[in-house]
Formats: structure tokens, C-alpha cells, sequence
């Protein structure tokens, strides 16, 4: 969809439809009031009729509008007549565009942004328009035969006063930039893994690179990776017929002296979870092992699209994990990278074997700061759920840095430790380490497994099994997430607020 900002009056726009807020006391925005003035009071008139009560979500569609140029106005409630919270302002925009799918609609104008929320400002709230919006009018067409019906809404609108029009322009910008990066994130989340290979996405970001001159890409092939000892990672796609791939796509927009910030995705296109099989049931969502990585090349496009003046790598260590006769058993012993040896008890313990070579390997590009992001573990859900993704780090100003970020794009994190207690559970009797702890606390010691590859730089690790797709049903899919925190912590970096 297009989105463009307008600062005419809004009774000279010709739109088919004007998205304006309802407060619970039926307070009416500034936009509502201006509507109902034009309209010889219609929605007030809708309004005494308890059609809405103005709670936060609840939606009430005008469809026809007498003698305007407009032809619908959709009310949306707000809540109490007081400043939104962010999160209240983003369910009050979901309300919204849910209203708008369901219609024949070509286009739209939406007033919200003048909605008061607390510690936003119109970038911010310009940018979640556009985010919220185009996040629920994603697809993912090409696999059917018979495709399903495509959404009629292709241009939205978002009013503006003159007085906001240089601070919403760039809040559009933003929000254009990480709503495609959301968007290819999904796309290659969603595909199947007899599609979106390793190979299939080192294929994508080398197209990514093509399209961006800022961009340059170099990937690693399974003989490169031999020659400087990943034993770890190619452990891992010995199961597998498809070749494993280090992706490394290398964005320059700041310092060429400045350290360059290195963002870390898990790339499983297929995780069957190797000789350690994982059950039958919702195997299938395995495909989605690879939404680290999609979401690495979703922030370096988003990167590009709006020229950060930071210096950023994206690695994306990619390959399957099935049974085979070659395949990793538990009790094999790898070597990795860094020289550690490790004691495979669990082949579905494999994120982290792809993940540890990589850190080390991030080590050449004398990093400013690491972060990688993983959809690592099942118990990651079990102590968090589906809400926050697990943040763990050995940096307290950076796990900081990332909590502001989250708050601020609505994309939640939660810290867990890496008390030193539990590296105790990675013990192994036979090699440096094991690659799993046990039962209990197992997204700590998957994180602290990986913090011993990481003791050389700043680091930290966004565990995103909750948080990366949403599960059953016809509501499956991928959701882009953690592209919007990871994102919003490139552009505090690039605004200074980040140290």
C-alpha cells in the first residue's frame, strides 16, 4: 500500500473513507468535531444512538455520508479522554485497519496522529500508522492456485497539520522503511522449506545487495567454513542435503573508522531436530527456525532504505537440521571455531552450534557491539509465553539500550540472567562443554552456552521462539518481529541517544 501525509482541510478532501476518534465520554478528536460540523452533526447523531461507547478497539463504520465528498467516516474508539498509552494507540489503529480490510475501500485518510500519546511525538505516532497498517495487510500470494482475494485498499492517507508536516514526513519515511522490512521478513519467514533453502536465501540477499548500492554481500560456502574450523555449524548441515551458507551482508553508512554494529540471525531454513527428532505434531512450523535470519535481512534493507549513518554487518549462519546417516548423535564431539570442543547430547540443541562459530567469526570485524537474534528454545515460551521476546546480555548499558528500544516500538523484551551458577549445567565430562544444560532454566543455559563465544565484545542475544510467528490455525504466520526493536535501536544509535 502507498501512504502519503496531507495537510489540507479535511472537509476538502475526497476520500472514501476518514478514520477519526471517539473518547469514552464521547469526546470527539479535533477531527470528529470538524466532521460532525460539516456533516450537520452526523456523528453525533450516531453517537446518541449508543452505537459506540468510545472503548479502546471498538469501531463504528459510517457508510454513507449525505452532500461530501467524502463517502465514509469510521469512528474508532480511544478509551478514557486522556494522552493514549503507545500500546493503547496501537490496539486503537489495529480497531481500525481490521474495520477497513472488510470493505470495498480504495483508499483512506487517516486523522489518529493527532491523538495525544504519552511520550510520542508526530514521528512516532506517524511511523506507527504505517507500521500497524501495513502489518495487517500483509499476504503472502504466490502459492496458490487459486489465490486469495487481495485487500482493495491501496492508498492511505495520514492528515497532518502544516505546524507537524517535517516531523510526520519523517515519521513516514521510517515507518515505510521498517514496514518493508517487516514485510520481507514475513515473506521469507512464511515460504516453505522446500523453497527458502539456505541456498534459496543466500539467493535472496544477494538480490537484497544488488538493489542496494549500499550493500555489498559475500557469502561463505561450506569449503570456506571447513578452512577456518567451523566445526560446530557444519556439524550441523551434515544431516542434510542442502549445502550450509554463512551470509554476510555488509551496509557502510557511517565513520569508515567506526566500528560497525554486527547483527546476528539463526538461519534454520528446516529444523526436524536431526536424530534427537522432534514430535510430528506442528512440525511443519519448523520452517520458521529461520526468522532470525529473515530478520537480518529485513533491518539491513531497512538500513539502506533510509541511509543510517552507522556502519552495520548482518551474519546469517543458514542450513537444515535432519536425520541422517551423516548426521550429528548425541555423544558426538565437535570442535568449533574458537577451538572450544562440545558434546552434543541433543541434535535439537543445533541453533546454538550455528550461532557459536558465528559470534567467533563476528570477531574479525572488531564489532562495537554483537546482537544476535534466534528463535533458540521452547522454554523461552514456557517462561515468557508468546508477549516478550527473552533478552540476555554481558553488557548492562546495551541490554538497557535495547529494553528503551522495545518500550519505545511497542516490540517488548524481557531480561533474564546469566548468573555464572548456571554455566555449571553445561558441564561435560568429555569436551569443553555440553550443548544443553538440562530441563530447568533452559533459555538461560542456551544463552549462556552461547555467552562463552561471546566473552571478547559487547553482546547480546533476543531469544525470539515466543515472538517470531504466531502458531495454529488460520491465524499462522510470521510477524516481523524483532525488526521493529532492532530497528528503533539503529535509529537511537543513529540519533545519538545510544552510547
Amino acid at each position: 500500500m502507498e501512504y502519503f501525509i496531507e495537510s489540507a482541510a479535511l472537509d476538502q478532501l475526497t476520500s472514501d473513507c476518514v478514520i477519526v476518534g471517539i473518547y469514552e465520554n464521547q469526546a470527539l478528536t479535533a477531527a470528529a468535531d470538524l466532521l460532525d460540523q460539516r456533516t450537520q452533526h452526523l456523528v453525533s447523531k450516531i453517537l446518541q444512538r449508543g452505537d459506540l461507547k468510545g472503548k479502546n478497539g471498538e469501531t463504528v463504520l459510517i457508510n454513507f455520508v449525505p452532500d461530501s465528498t467524502i463517502a465514509r467516516i469510521l469512528l474508532v474508539g480511544l478509551g478514557k479522554q486522556a494522552p493514549l498509552s503507545k500500546k493503547d494507540f496501537r490496539k486503537a489503529l489495529a480497531a481500525a485497519i481490521k474495520t477497513l480490510k472488510e470493505h470495498t475501500l480504495t483508499n483512506a485518510c487517516c486523522t489518529l496522529a493527532e491523538v495525544e500519546v504519552s511520550g510520542a511525538d508526530w514521528t512516532w505516532k506517524t511511523r506507527r500508522i504505517v507500521e500497524v497498517f501495513d502489518d495487517a495487510l500483509y499476504q503472502l500470494k504466490p502459492l496458490k492456485s487459486i489465490p486469495d482475494s487481495s485487500y482493495a485498499l491501496q492508498k492511505m492517507t495520514i492528515w497532518t497539520p502544516s505546524k507537524s508536516l517535517e516531523a510526520a514526513n519523517i515519521g513516514l519515511k521510517q515507518g515505510v522503511a521498517i514496514a518493508d522490512a517487516v514485510a520481507l521478513t514475513k515473506k521469507l519467514a512464511d515460504l516453505p522449506g522446500n523453497i527458502c533453502t539456505p541456498t534459496y536465501l543466500a539467493e535472496q540477499a544477494t538480490q537484497l545487495a544488488a538493489t542496494k548500492t549500499s550493500l555489498r554481500i559475500e557469502i561463505l560456502e561450506e569449503a570456506d567454513m571447513q578452512t577456518l574450523g567451523m566445526g560446530a555449524l557444519l556439524s550441523v548441515s551434515r544431516g542434510s542435503r542442502q549445502p550450509a551458507k554463512l551470509i554476510a551482508l555488509h551496509y557502510q553508512g557511517g565513520n569508515p573508522q567506526a566500528k560497525p554494529i554486527v547483527i546476528i540471525g539463526k538461519g534454520l531454513t528446516f529444523d526436524a531436530g536431526g536424530i534427537s527428532l522432534k514430535p510430528a505434531e506442528g512440525m511443519d512450523e519448523m520452517k520458521y527456525d529461520m526468522c532470525g535470519g529473515a530478520s537480518v535481512l529485513g533491518i539491513l534493507q531497512a538500513a539502506a532504505q533510509l541511509a543510517l549513518p552507522l556502519n552495520i554487518i548482518g551474519l546469517v549462519p543458514t542450513s537444515e537440521n535432519m536425520p541422517d546417516g551423516d548426521a550429528n548423535k548425541p555423544g558426538d564431539i565437535v570442535t568449533s571455531m574458537s577451538g572450544k570442543t562440545i558434546e552434543i547430547l541433543n541434535t535439537d540443541a543445533e541453533g546454538r552450534l550455528i550461532l557459536c562459530d558465528t559470534l567467533t567469526y563476528a570477531q574479525k570485524y572488531n564489532p562495537d557491539v554483537v546482537i544476535d537474534m534466534a528463535t533458540l528454545t521452547g522454554a523461552c515460551i514456557v517462561a515468557l509465553g508468546r508477549v516478550p521476546s527473552a533478552l540476555f546480555g554481558n553488557d548492562d548499558q546495551l541490554c538497557q539500550d535495547l529494553i528503551n528500544a522495545s518500550e519505545s516500538a511497542s516490540d517488548s523484551v524481557w531480561r533474564l540472567p546469566l548468573w555464572e551458577e548456571y554455566q555449571e549445567q553445561l558441564k561435560s565430562n568429555f569436551a569443553d562443554l555440553a550443548n544443553i544444560g538440562g530441563k530447568d532454566g533452559g533459555s538461560i543455559t542456551a544463552a549462556c552456552f552461547l555467552a562463552r563465544f561471546a566473552e571478547t565484545f559487547r553482546w547480546a542475544h533476543l531469544d525470539i521462539a515466543g515472538t517470531a510467528w504466531r502458531s495454529g490455525g488460520t491465524n499462522k504466520g510470521a510477524t516481523g518481529r524483532p525488526v521493529p526493536l532492532v530497528m528503533q535501536y539503529l535509529l537511537n544509535r543513529a540519533s545519538g541517544l545510544n552510547a
